[in-house]
């Protein structure tokens, strides 16, 4: 970023973005806000912050996106270095301030509006800029060729088929029920994530497939500011999923994707009414329903014992519906469960969101002091397990597991499922099968 701090700043771009948001919502909500301070009690960074009320959500979207348009987009490097700290630095955009603001009030919409207007100016991390040049140049944030994809689950088909007799992973099959889509981190770094997806549509026998393009369910494009990109990372998925003529896109345990996949990313994409042209359902949903359908049984032998407790991810629960979902799945794997105070969609954001990992070392200081909330909820309630249905959170833990020494292993679903399901006979490997 400090190559473009020298650019003059094109206050023209500036001003088309703010004419194109300057709708009645928008207007509104610059308005109306009282000050009342209710969503300064809600913000995580508000509460790990000394109570600064430069903190608060409403100081936030004032001093940037509401003075950008005072000043009819007339603004400086230096007021954009400002905001830059402010709305990457200090907001997650998570929305849990919205559910307490008496006005309804989405500052996360106008968070992320104020992004837009600073990546038009190149003022963005240059992790998440990283990444916009991989989605780009590859599909997918990490950078990953399509050959190097499909070797991946090539490996992973013929590692898992040593342990279930008829596992594949089946690449652009035609019509199937569902199309499973990742995060590019698994294929990338945790290989076995997709294996373990084997194994439970496997056992549950689905009728699925993975896509040798367009499998990229991740848009950090879209907490980068940048919404072309972002429009253009859902399309690739939505198009692949139209051209195979699958019923379905199931999300792997990733929050931001499916908050992307399922609800902003037809809007960023143009798509009529703001729907996906083909279904979305995250794994929490699907997996729940395969256990309470009996098409994966539990061994209750081997059910976790160690008391666990369950991260709800601010997209998958808050912004997503499914803190239920993720409550009763996890009745069927653990004995000894203990819920965080606050929980479901009131519960805290883990401080990972946002775009806050891969934005990198610059913010890891910060993302460990608001993470410090996240860390006492968690030790609060005795919990040994973990249990993150998202990459961000599940990273996110890990790092405040350390950083506040907190004694606990984090978990997916995946993981657990895999671990305690009852195999039937039939999937079972024959001794000797492998034996020339």
């Amino acid at each position: 970023m400090n190559d473009v701090l020298e650019k003059p700043v094109d206050t023209h771009k500036i001003r088309e973005i703010l004419n194109a948001n300057d709708g009645a919502r928008i207007k509104t909500w610059l308005s109306i806000c009282s000050r009342c301070g209710l969503c300064a009690e809600s913000c995580f960074f508000y509460l790990t912050n000394n109570r600064d009320p430069r903190f608060s959500p409403a100081y936030k979207f004032k001093s940037t996106l509401a003075e950008m348009y005072r000043r009819k987009g007339n603004v400086d490097r230096d007021f954009l270095r400002k905001c830059y700290d402010i709305i990457w630095g200090e907001c997650t955009t998570c929305r849990r301030c919205s559910m307490y603001c008496p006005f309804g009030i989405d500052i996360a919409t106008m968070i992320s509006t104020a992004r837009t207007v600073c990546q038009s100016q190149g003022v963005v991390p240059d992790g998440l800029e990283r990444t916009s040049v991989n989605y780009r140049e590859t599909g997918n944030q990490m950078g990953m060729s399509t050959d190097d994809f499909l070797d991946t689950c090539s490996w992973m088909e013929e590692e898992t088929g040593e342990e279930l007799t008829g596992l594949t992973i089946p690449i652009d099959k035609k019509g199937a029920k569902y199309m499973y889509c990742l995060n590019a981190r698994e294929p990338m770094y945790y290989p076995q994530d997709i294996g373990m997806a084997a194994k439970i549509f496997t056992v549950a026998e689905e009728d699925w497939t993975m896509s040798s393009t367009g499998w990229e369910a991740t848009n950090l494009a879209m907490y980068a500011g940048d919404r072309a990109l972002a429009g253009q990372v859902v399309k690739n998925m939505y198009e692949k999923a139209v051209e195979l003529g699958v019923q379905n896109i199931a999300i792997t345990e990733c929050g931001h994707a499916f908050r992307s996949a399922a609800f902003e990313g037809p809007y960023f994409a143009g798509y009529a009414g703001g729907k996906p042209p083909v279904a979305v359902v995250h794994s929490v949903q699907l997996f729940y329903e395969y256990l309470r359908d009996g098409r994966i049984k539990i061994d209750p032998d081997k059910m976790l014992t160690e008391p666990v407790t369950y991260q709800d991810p601010c997209n998958v629960s808050r912004n997503g519906g499914l803190w239920e979902e993720g409550r009763k799945l996890t009745a069927f794997l653990a004995k000894d469960f203990r819920e965080m105070t606050p929980n479901r969609e009131h519960n805290h954001c883990c401080g990972g969101g946002g775009g806050f990992i891969p934005m990198g070392p610059e913010f890891k200081k910060r993302r460990m002091i608001s993470g410090r909330l996240k860390a006492d909820q968690i030790r609060a309630t005795g919990a040994k397990i973990v249990i993150a249905p998202c990459h961000n959170c599940y990273d996110q833990i890990n790092d405040l597991n350390k950083e506040y020494n907190l004694g606990v292993k984090v978990l997916s679903f995946k993981e657990i499922i895999c671990e305690t399901m009852i195999v039937p006979d039939k999937f079972k490997p024959v001794e000797g099968d492998d034996e020339e």
